[in-house]
């Protein structure tokens, strides 16, 4: 009795997480413009990063450039994914959708593990489609199958933790154009890192900002698990000499911070 009891609200929250990710994913149907964007992104950053920079960056200890900068890629567009849920869960508190989803008896954790749950699924498609663009213009993964799934399974842990920062500043904008204008400040994240270019070559200050930056953890992660050139050499910060630790450790720093958080703020707003 006493497990049947204690089962029942876990399957109900499940349930209705799979509902809002059924929903979520299906009112892509609607947008095809939001459909090409997602998938148009990988592509046209293979060939405007790759082309443009691919011959005026030299690269420590040699290589090709669209495999150094390839890794970085995927994680740029992982880091992005956090306006998918930002922009989501911002336009339905614009609605009122949100407000609708409060008065039905569904669990009150099933919105936001719904949203980040098709987030997770979209995320696993442009991976997809931006190795496979990756593959067709010169990138490689040279250390295995085993290291190779790691850093996609990483990257795609990535994603969760960065769905849930946006579920939670999506639940405090109003509407879709305060998203909006939260949007443009994960550019500076992105591009304060070793993503285009190695960290040694910055100013002192913008180095340290870099090498502790989640971001460049997560692309020298990448690198070490692909087998792609730009690892590091010699005295580093300790998250670009463990980046995989690194990046595991701020993955469950971010989940631990916004998962109560957004789930706390999806039951009290409004109150």
């Amino acid at each position: 009795m006493t497990a049947t009891a204690t089962a029942s609200p876990l399957r109900t929250g499940l349930s209705d997480g799979l509902a809002v990710m059924s929903r979520n994913l299906l009112k892509l149907k609607h947008q095809p413009g939001q459909i090409v964007a997602t998938f148009a992104f990988p592509l046209v950053s293979v060939v405007l990063f790759g082309y443009v920079f691919g011959s005026a960056i030299p690269i420590p200890g040699g290589g090709n450039y669209r495999e150094y900068l390839m890794p970085g890629l995927f994680v740029m567009s992982t880091v992005f994914g956090v306006m998918g849920a930002l922009t989501v869960i911002a336009k339905d508190n614009g609605l009122g959708v949100m407000d609708r989803y409060r008065s039905m008896p569904m669990a009150r954790s099933a919105v936001p593990f719904g949203q980040t749950a098709a987030d997770l699924v979209i995320a696993a498609g442009s991976l997809v489609i931006m190795a496979a663009c990756g593959l067709l213009f010169g990138w490689r993964a040279h250390n295995g199958i085993g290291a190779t799934l790691a850093g996609f399974g990483l990257l795609l842990l990535l994603q969760y933790a960065v769905s849930w920062l946006g579920v939670f500043l999506g639940s405090l904008a109003k509407n879709e154009e305060t998203a909006a204008r939260i949007g443009p400040l994960i550019m500076p994240v992105t591009m304060i890192s070793n993503i285009f270019v190695p960290t040694d070559g910055m100013p002192a200050i913008l180095q340290a900002i870099a090498d502790w930056n989640p971001v460049s953890a997560a692309t020298a992660a990448c690198r070490e698990l692909f087998g792609n050139p730009g690892l590091p050499a010699g005295d580093v910060a300790w998250p670009i000499a463990n980046p995989v630790l690194a990046t595991v450790g701020w993955c469950v720093l971010l989940l631990a911070v916004f998962v109560p958080l957004s789930i706390r703020r999806f039951r009290t707003a409004g109150l």
